[in-house]
C-alpha cells in the first residue's frame, strides 16, 4: 500500500460543528496545507450528538497538540510492508533489511496484519511477544528492536499518535540474558598457541591477509573485504576502516556486472565503525609483501587486471565475496588440528588479547568499531569465562606479532613497544 507521506504536513485546519448524517452524528475536519490545497476527513457513524462532540473535542486538541492521525484506516501489515520497503530498505544494509524483512512476514504480520494502526494496543504488543519468547528468545529480541523502531516511525509520521511499544518488556526469561551478551569460552575460541598455529599454516592459503585483519586487527569479515591500500597512511602505520563490501539496497543482480552483485561498497555498520586504528609491524609488512604481488599480477595481467586496489583480491584484481575464506578457513582448522570455530571467533581473539593485557575497555571499543564501551565488555570480555589460558600463555603469541624495535636481523617483537606504540595513538 502507498501513503501519501505529505498528507501529515498540513499547516492549518478548521473542524466544523457536529450535524446529523445518514440518521447518525458525525463532523467534519479540513487539513489546510502550504500550497493552499484542502483535504476534507468525515468523522461519522456516532449513535449521539454528545457521542460525535466528545469525539470533536478529541480531535481538537490532538490539531494543537499535533498528535492528530491523518491516516486513520491503515492496517499493521500494510504500514508494515510500506516502512520495510519505503523507509528502511534505502537506509540499512541488505542483510539487515532480510532480518527485517523475515520478522514483519513471518512473525509480525500473521499476529496482527489484520489490525487497524490505530487500533492497536499494549496488550496486542505484550501478546506477540510472548507468543514469540515461547518459540525463541532470540526471535523475540528481533521482534522488539522491529516493533520499537517501526512504531516511533508511525507515530512520527502521524499514523499513531501514541507508541504502544513503549514500557512493553519482553517475558522475564529472556530478559535474563542482555540481547547483546556472549560469554567467551576455549571450546568457542582459540588460545594463543592455536592462533600463532592458524597464521603460520594461513601463510601459503589465499587468505592470510584476511586472517591477520580478523585476528590481529579486529576487522569484520565483509571490513577486511573492503581495505584498499589507499587505506594505508604508510607513515603512521594505520588503517583508515571506512567502508564494507555488500549488497546495495533496492539492487538486483541484474543492476551490476556478473558476480559483482554481493561486493558493492557500501557503508559500515554504524557510525562507530567508521575508525582510524594502529597497524603492528607484522601485519604492515605483510600489507607490502601483499602489496608486490598486487603489482606483479598488475603487470603480468595488464589487459584483463581490475585496478581496484583492494588488499584481499583476486590475481585478477577482483574483489573477494563475503564467505570466499570459508573454504579455506575451514580446510586449515581440520589440516591443523584447531577447533571447528566460526570465523567471527578470530575477531573475539583479538578483543580478549587486549582486554587481558589491561587495555582500557573504552580503547578496545574504538579498535572494535563498537558503538557502547558495555557491548565490548559483554560480547567479547566477560572475565568469567574468557579464554582458559593465564596471560603467560600469551607470551608465545605476542612475541610473535606484536612489534619490538627493528635489529639487524629484521622485526623482532615485545609487548611493551607494542603498548607503547598504541598508547601513543591514543593519546
Amino acid at each position: 500500500m502507498e501513503f501519501d507521506l505529505k498528507l501529515q504536513q498540513f499547516v492549518d485546519w478548521k473542524v466544523y460543528n457536529v450535524t446529523p448524517i445518514k440518521n447518525k452524528f458525525g463532523y467534519r475536519v479540513v487539513l489546510i496545507y502550504a500550497d493552499g490545497t484542502k483535504i476534507p476527513q468525515q468523522k461519522s457513524g456516532f449513535a449521539t450528538k454528545k457521542a460525535a462532540n466528545t469525539d470533536r473535542d478529541k480531535t481538537l486538541g490532538e490539531l494543537y497538540s499535533g498528535t492528530y492521525v491523518v491516516y486513520t484506516s491503515v492496517k499493521v501489515k500494510d504500514f508494515m510492508l510500506f516502512w520495510l520497503e519505503k523507509e528502511m530498505r534505502p537506509r540499512i544494509t541488505s542483510g539487515s533489511y532480510e532480518t527485517y524483512s523475515n520478522i514483519v512476514n513471518n512473525h509480525v504480520i500473521p499476529a496482527m496484519g489484520n489490525i487497524r494502526m490505530t487500533e492497536i494496543k499494549r496488550s496486542h504488543i505484550q501478546s506477540l511477544y510472548y507468543e514469540e519468547a515461547a518459540a525463541s528468545t532470540s526471535i523475540a529480541r528481533l521482534v522488539k528492536t522491529v516493533m520499537n523502531t517501526s512504531m516511533q516511525y508511525a507515530v512520527n509520521k502521524k499514523i499513531i499518535s501514541i507508541n504502544p511499544t513503549i514500557d512493553v518488556a519482553l517475558p522475564k526469561q529472556v530478559e535474563k540474558k542482555a540481547y547483546h551478551t556472549r560469554n567467551i569460552d576455549s571450546q568457542k575460541t582459540l588460545n594463543m598457541e592455536q592462533v600463532l598455529r592458524l597464521i603460520e599454516a594461513s601463510r601459503e592459503t589465499p587468505i592470510h591477509m584476511q586472517v591477520l585483519f580478523a585476528v590481529l586487527l579486529g576487522l569484520r569479515r565483509c571490513e577486511i573485504n573492503g581495505v584498499k591500500y589507499s587505506d594505508i597512511d604508510y607513515i603512521n602505520r594505520t588503517l583508515k576502516v571506512q567502508r564494507q563490501l555488500g549488497k546495495k539496497p533496492n539492487t538486483t543482480a541484474e543492476d551490476f556486472p556478473a558476480k559483482m552483485f554481493t561486493k558493492q561498497e557500501i557503508g559500515l555498520k554504524t557510525p562507530s565503525s567508521y575508525r582510524t586504528i594502529p597497524i603492528p609491524d607484522y601485519v604492515f609488512e605483510a600489507i607490502l609483501e601483499e602489496r608486490k604481488v598486487y603489482e606483479k599480477n598488475r603487470r603480468r595481467r595488464s589487459g584483463t587486471f581490475q585496478d581496484l586496489d583492494y588488499i584481499c583480491c583476486s590475481t585478477y584484481g577482483r574483489p573477494r565475496s563475503k564467505d570466499f575464506h570459508w573454504r579455506h578457513y575451514k580446510k586449515l582448522l581440520e589440516d591443523n588440528g584447531l577447533p571447528d570455530i566460526r570465523w567471527h571467533d578470530l575477531r573475539s581473539t583479538f578483543c580478549t588479547i587486549l582486554l587481558k593485557n589491561n587495555f582500557n575497555p573504552k580503547a578496545v571499543s574504538q579498535f572494535m568499531g563498537h558503538a557502547k564501551e558495555i557491548i565490548t565488555i559483554d560480547v567479547y570480555g566477560d572475565t568469567a569465562e574468557i579464554i582458559e589460558d593465564c596471560l603467560d600463555d600469551l607470551q608465545p603469541f605476542i612475541d610473535e606479532v606484536i612489534p619490538k624495535e627493528e635489529s639487524e636481523g629484521g622485526t623482532d617483537f615485545s609487548e611493551d613497544n607494542y603498548i607503547e606504540q598504541i598508547s601513543e595513538f591514543l593519546a
